[in-house]
């Protein structure tokens, strides 16, 4: 079933997001957590001339339910990126992060480097981004990417997390075979 196939309305996601927000404080072992259920959404170079191809699908990956991103990186054309990405908030506005350590990512795939890139209402060019790299092993694992390890791209600002608005993770910045499944994600607090 492709991720797009049904999209709740405006209300339906406020409602799951405010639902997700009460479970701040919920302990994991010694860690909080605050889970995340992203509308995961498809994008590629193809938006500034690049010819990198993919996709999205939920499936069962390797043993879990999973957002399954795969495809072809190029660099032709200036383009080199296949992504997914989410707004933490149905309408597009920031979360106050701070109270959180960083992210965890349920993830797997086939021992590449991918990015994981977050956005805040401190950016306002598509360019700009605050990132950091992880390796999808072929085995389920989740690591867990603290805050402090983002750094700043094309911008001057430092990171925010008061002002935490949208999250990709990428395949980019070499020609490649993609191919990354993420069964979770949240905050995290030691």
């Amino acid at each position: 079933m492709n991720v797009y196939e049904r999209s709740p309305s405006y209300d339906q996601k406020e409602s799951a997001f405010l639902g997700r927000i009460s479970m701040i404080g919920q302990q994991q072992g010694d860690t909080a957590k605050m889970e995340l259920d992203p509308q995961w959404e498809y994008v590629a170079d193809t938006v500034m001339g690049g010819v990198s191809e993919g996709g999205v699908q939920q499936e069962m990956y390797r043993g879990r339910m999973a957002t399954v991103l795969r495809g072809a990186v190029s660099l032709e054309n200036n383009g080199g990126f296949i992504q997914i990405a989410f707004d933490i908030r149905p309408d597009g506005t920031g979360v106050d992060a701070r109270d959180w350590d960083g992210i965890a990512l349920v993830n797997c795939g086939n021992g590449e480097r991918y990015d994981i890139r977050l956005r805040t209402d401190q950016l306002s060019r598509p360019w700009q981004s605050f990132r950091t790299e992880f390796t999808a092993e072929a085995e389920w694992r989740t690591q867990r990417i603290p805050f402090a390890t983002f750094v700043s791209h094309r911008t001057d600002a430092l990171f925010d997390a008061s002002q935490l608005r949208r999250i990709g993770v990428l395949a980019i910045g070499r020609e490649f075979q993609a191919e990354l499944a993420v069964a979770g994600i949240c905050f995290y607090r030691d």
